[in-house]
This record gives structure tokens, C-alpha cells and sequence, in this order.
């Protein structure tokens, strides 16, 4: 009798010991319900590839006569200073100049002053992404050189006085991100600086641009810029001369005396 005892206890610790293995074995062999699923991929919201025959997209023409005929409007760019073109696969500011430019900017670019954004202005919380080409910087007598001459991104663009932007290429190897906000004498409003960097401009050579922003919990409203996929300033709005913006508006690209190529324009969520 106690050696059946004896037996019993010995083939229960082995069955113990069995059913021990085989739950390590489908730990370490099948799926576990404790595990994290992978992150989803970033929502796409808008994606530009510049897809097409060379020539104009859009220009400052068409934004200001867009009642005319000969207009170029652009279902997804509008522009409020010189021409946006298509150029072997990439956007291309064109040879910059200071002059006004006709509806096929043929003649001239005016793109010494180049501004452009998104028709679509339900951008709130977001991460703009692009490939950018800074070719060369130049000047004309209209518009002499200055430091912050490069390629800044809009970010919450509400109009030309009212909206967010961060400097990646200066001139003076600087970066910047920026508030500006209605009232002064910026084209009727007035920047101010809410972060600082530097980074020099790897001019002939192709970067890869990311600007975010988003509303945080508490109201502020933190904006962060990258390049090649390094950190190269973040900045936290809590109020620097008036509320955030925390208000959903279009994006963009602004240049100054730089002639710029452009790729790959992405919005994403978040």
C-alpha cells in the first residue's frame, strides 16, 4: 500500500512536471495575449508626391486673379507669393526673382518671396513630413540677404498674421521655431522666437524634414522639428503673447531667397 502511495506521488509530480514544461514550451513558442501589438502606422491626412508632366502647379497669379481664365489653380496648393512648379518628379520654386510673375510664371517666379499652403485647413494635431533640396540662396534688390533667408514649414496656419512656423535651413545656420501673432510690422503681425538651434545647411544635398505640434492636456501647445531624423528644437507655447493656437489650420512651406526642392509632402495624425 505504500508503495502504490509511493508510485502514485512519484507519477503526480511527474505529470506536474510535464504540464509545467508544455506551458513554458506554448509561452515561448505561441502567441501571448499579454503581449503588445505593434503600433499602428501613423494615419495618413494628405500626401503629395509632385507626380507628373513638368511645369506650373499653381502660382501667386492664380491666388489673386482666380476668377481668370488663364488662372493655374491647384486643387491642393494655393499660393499667396511666387510659383510652385513641377520639376523631374519634385516641386521646384523655379529660378528665384523679386519680379511679379504672369499666369504660367513663364518670365519670372517671384519666388525670392515664396509662400504656399494646403487648401485644406483641418490640421490640428500633426506630424509634416518632407523631402527638401535647398539648391542655393540668393538675393535681389528687393529682397536683400538677412539671416533668416531658407525653408521654414507652417504649421497651423490661420492666415499671414496668425500661425506657427519652424526655420530648419537659415542662412545663418540657425534654426527657429516661431509664433506669429496679428498686430506689428510683419506684413501685420509680429514673430516671437520660442525655441533656438542650429544647423547647417547641407546645401546640393537631400534632408528629411519633420515638424510637429500638438495640444497638450493642459492647453499649451508643443512644437518640435526634426532633420534626419535628429531633434533639432522643441518649443512649448503656453501663452507667449496670447492663447496657444490651438485652433485646426492648413500647412505649408515658406521660403526666403532659396531656390528649394521639394518631395514626399505628408501629413500624418499625431
Amino acid at each position: 500500500m505504500a508503495r502504490t502511495a509511493r508510485r502514485s506521488g512519484r507519477l503526480g509530480a511527474g505529470l506536474l512536471a510535464t504540464l509545467l514544461t508544455l506551458v513554458a514550451v506554448g509561452a515561448a513558442c505561441g502567441p501571448s495575449t499579454t503581449a503588445s501589438a505593434a503600433p499602428a502606422p501613423p494615419r495618413v491626412l494628405f500626401v503629395d508626391h509632385f507626380a507628373g508632366p513638368d511645369g506650373l502647379v499653381t502660382n501667386e497669379y492664380a491666388h489673386w486673379n482666380w476668377t481668370h481664365r488663364d488662372a493655374v489653380i491647384s486643387p491642393a496648393w494655393d499660393m499667396t507669393s511666387g510659383s510652385l512648379l513641377r520639376h523631374h518628379g519634385d516641386a521646384w520654386t523655379g529660378v528665384p526673382d523679386a519680379t511679379t510673375p504672369d499666369a504660367r510664371s513663364l518670365l519670372h517666379t517671384d519666388s525670392a518671396v515664396f509662400r504656399v499652403t494646403t487648401r485644406r485647413a483641418d490640421f490640428g494635431d500633426v506630424t509634416v513630413s518632407m523631402r527638401l533640396r535647398n539648391i542655393r540662396l540668393t538675393s535681389t534688390p528687393r529682397t536683400p540677404r538677412t539671416d533668416w533667408d531658407g525653408v521654414h514649414l507652417f504649421l497651423r496656419y490661420q492666415s499671414e498674421q496668425y500661425l506657427y512656423y519652424a526655420s530648419v535651413n537659415r542662412r545663418d545656420g540657425t534654426v527657429a521655431i516661431k509664433k506669429k501673432v496679428p498686430g506689428g510690422p510683419s506684413n501685420g503681425g509680429t514673430y516671437y522666437t520660442l525655441a533656438t538651434g542650429r544647423n547647417a545647411v547641407p546645401y546640393g544635398a537631400w534632408q528629411s524634414v519633420q515638424a510637429r505640434v500638438v495640444t497638450n492636456r493642459d492647453g499649451s501647445v508643443t512644437i518640435a522639428l526634426w532633420d534626419n531624423g535628429r531633434l533639432l528644437a522643441t518649443a512649448v507655447d503656453r501663452g507667449v503673447h496670447g492663447v496657444p493656437i490651438r485652433q485646426a489650420g492648413r500647412v505649408g512651406v515658406r521660403a526666403d531667397n532659396a531656390e528649394v526642392e521639394l518631395d514626399d509632402f505628408t501629413v500624418t495624425a499625431g
